[in-house]
């Protein structure tokens, strides 16, 4: 298997891919959320707003977090709308969001041209109390194909996961397990090509590359696309060792 990486703005780069050259879209783009108030919202870091204060671990910011609820769903719809073009049919968007965000997501998607085909939850039992209220222990997963399903693959995937962020060598701030991730991106065809335009830390790589699929990513943060090509050249030598030994068989 292999990937490319490509370092830049992700409307900019997916401008750029060819019609029908990937076969999944599965991203987890800047929420733009993360506060009470329009001002929460967009007067503060991506740091500030998902990383408890005193927390012991020092990650990086990431870009992309300040706008307001209009410009978010017009920048995610053009997004939506070019990675539309570049996928193939019968492909499967999937987009991470919070339940503020969920609403207008699912708008972009659909305006996108995207057929809307649920909401996963992905529910985080180590997520943080809430005082006097429901604990919010869940993000969740807008989904979408590109005309139907394809209804010849013998596939059968969970309606909902369940993990905890890591907290082991964690290297992104919403860093996504890739238990999980390499669950979800099966909903490619193997040997097809998963499409990330939000890279991060590259999670949605590892798990496509561990799990037979080819990867293209776009990372706007130069720090986290290190991050990333670091990871992703790591899983491409695991993953080589892995099948040079399966090859080898036992001698004669």
């Amino acid at each position: 298997m292999s990937y490319t990486l490509h370092r830049g703005d992700a409307l900019t780069v997916l401008k750029t891919l060819p019609d029908e050259s990937v076969n999944a879209v599965i991203t987890d783009p800047p929420y733009n959320s993360g506060g009470r108030t329009s001002s929460d919202r967009t007067g503060r870091t991506a740091r500030a707003k998902y990383v408890t204060a005193g927390s012991a671990h020092d990650l990086q910011n990431f870009p992309g977090e300040n706008r307001d609820q209009r410009s978010y769903r017009s920048w995610l719809t053009e997004l939506l709308t070019e990675a539309y073009r570049a996928a193939t049919e019968h492909s499967v968007a999937m987009v991470f969001s919070d339940w503020r965000q969920e609403p207008t997501t699912s708008d972009a998607l659909q305006m996108a041209g995207w057929t809307w085909s649920g909401t996963i939850p992905w529910i985080k039992p180590a997520s943080r109390p809430r005082k006097g209220g429901f604990k919010q222990s869940a993000e969740f997963i807008v989904w979408g194909v590109k005309g139907s399903l394809e209804k010849d693959r013998d596939l059968y995937l969970p309606g909902h996961f369940i993990a905890s962020q890591p907290r082991k060598d964690r290297v992104h701030i919403t860093q996504k397990p890739v238990e999980i991730m390499q669950q979800i991106v099966q909903i490619c065809p193997e040997g097809g090509t998963v499409l990330d335009p939000f890279t991060g830390s590259g999670s949605t790589g590892v798990a496509a590359l561990r799990e037979g699929r080819q990867f293209v990513g776009v990372e706007l943060s130069a720090h986290y696309a290190d991050v990333a090509e670091q990871r992703l050249l790591q899983t491409m030598q695991q993953t080589r060792t892995r099948e040079d030994f399966v090859l080898a068989g036992p001698e004669a």
